[in-house]
């Protein structure tokens, strides 16, 4: 598993809402899902108005979301990019 960091806009009623969001996923393609699957569940918001910009792998020690940071908490897999 790996950390991503995505950033990018998703629509929020009139207007577009940026975001940045850190999570863990195997590869780009499940971090993408994982992106869709935050904004619908957590906004209810369609995949159509998810617009992803950047998608990037971090380091986990860079992270300050909690879900990025229980996932390698003491392993030593955390300094890997």
């Amino acid at each position: 598993m790996k950390a991503f960091r995505a950033t990018g806009s998703f629509k929020s009623g009139k207007h577009n809402q940026p975001y940045t969001l850190d999570i863990v996923a195997e590869n780009e393609a499940d971090a993408t899902e994982r992106v869709y699957s935050n904004f619908g569940s957590r906004h209810g918001t369609p995949r159509r108005f998810v617009s992803i910009d950047s998608l990037k792998t971090i380091k986990p020690s860079k992270s300050t979301a909690p879900v990025v940071i229980a996932h390698f908490r003491g392993s030593d897999i955390s300094e890997e990019e």
